[in-house]
């Protein structure tokens, strides 16, 4: 893919090496690639690929050993943890296989968090988590804690955690690897229509199928780009 005027990710060159020396692990080996704004991206790979990894870099969770991330046209690639938290609390919304939920806080309280930390004020982040649990389907049980939601419906609640700040990137990681298939496509309609609203998705996943779901797949293994590709098969 070349790197286009509107490119929103641009990863050159990037290496992450893990006990540099004899028993080195390249989890990325030179990695490059440009994601473009509005694109829904699907980058698949087994346990070991270095998909994890990739993930990290993406989400501002960890630095790169060698190369350059740019992030809206920003150097990240060397941050400190203080800044790096800065640009993922502005640019990117996080959805996790395990849900990452406050056991003890209601649906609502739970999307109001990230708020909290932005110092959004507690009228608007409170009409904010609102919207976002209804735009999931979920608002008539914002009052409800985790333990009283099904898995599908708890992983709703972090979506719209994710999307209550309308932040440019959604990167979800194994988003359905925690559901049933009826939940999972559930789950996966909600992202698809959250990108049709203007959002980036990057869906990390193991499963073909999920991948098959955007619009270009991007094959990672041993830490290289073996395949990127757009998917002609693609709804979107």
């Amino acid at each position: 893919m070349d790197t286009q005027s509107n490119a929103l990710v641009q990863v050159i060159d990037i290496s992450k090496i893990y006990n540099p020396g004899e028993n080195e692990v390249r989890a990325l080996d030179h990695v490059s690639l440009t994601i473009n704004e509005g694109e829904f991206v699907a980058i698949i790979g087994q346990s070991g690929s270095g998909k994890s990894t990739l993930m990290n870099m993406l989400g501002c969770l960890d630095t790169p050993t060698d190369g350059t991330y740019m992030l809206h046209g920003i150097d990240v690639s060397h941050m400190s943890d203080d800044e790096q938290s800065d640009v993922r609390n502005r640019e990117i919304g996080f959805i996790f296989q395990g849900f990452n939920l406050i056991p003890s806080l209601t649906a609502l309280e739970n999307v109001e968090l990230p708020l909290i930390y932005r110092d959004v004020p507690k009228k608007q982040r409170r009409e904010m988590a609102s919207e976002a649990l209804d735009k999931v389907g979920l608002k008539h049980r914002m009052d409800h804690k985790p333990s009283e939601l099904s898995g599908g419906q708890q992983q709703r609640v972090a979506i719209a955690r994710a999307i209550a700040q309308a932040p440019p990137i959604l990167l979800a990681d194994e988003p359905t690897g925690n559901l049933d298939s009826a939940s999972s496509h559930e789950i996966i309609d909600i992202i698809k229509a959250i990108h049709a609203e203007g959002r980036t998705v990057i869906l990390i996943t193991h499963d073909p199928g999920i991948a098959l779901q955007a619009k270009r797949i991007i094959t990672i293994s041993d830490g290289h780009i073996e395949d990127d590709r757009i998917n002609e098969k693609s709804d979107i």
